[in-house]
């Protein structure tokens, strides 16, 4: 186990995910607690924090939870003790592959938007400082 357990409003606090989110995560099953405290809280390790920060910063790129969770699992399984045959390895590497290329589009697109938005921003500026002027 992976040292320090931490109760659910520390990891949010931490993730910056609500409550909420973070139980509809548990409950799709995209992560789970590693442990509970005597009292029945669920207790928390950083490897689930590190989970919770891969499906955050999935979401806003418009990943859906199925995918989020091939991801995950596509990763466990790489960075896991099971020894995978070179074959099982390679596909798991292309799949890891083929998301972060899908995430780099995705960023792509948001640079775009982002630019656009500050694009537009500047104009408006431009116009509320031309009729501030004298």
């Amino acid at each position: 186990m992976d040292g320090k357990h931490m109760q659910i409003g520390e990891v949010a606090a931490r993730t910056e995910l609500s409550l909420r989110t973070i139980r509809h995560y548990e409950e799709t099953g995209l992560v789970a607690p590693s442990a509970r405290s005597q009292g029945g809280f669920r207790l928390y390790t950083e490897t689930d924090v590190a989970r919770l920060m891969v499906i955050r910063r999935m979401k806003p790129l418009g990943f859906t939870l199925d995918q989020m969770r091939e991801l995950l699992d596509a990763t466990d399984r790489l960075d896991g003790d099971d020894q995978l045959d070179a074959d099982r390895r390679a596909e798991l590497l292309a799949l890891v592959r083929a998301y972060q290329q899908a995430a780099a589009e995705q960023v792509e697109k948001l640079r775009v938007q982002l630019a656009r938005a500050e694009d537009f921003e500047a104009t408006l500026r431009a116009r509320s400082d031309d009729a501030a002027a004298p």
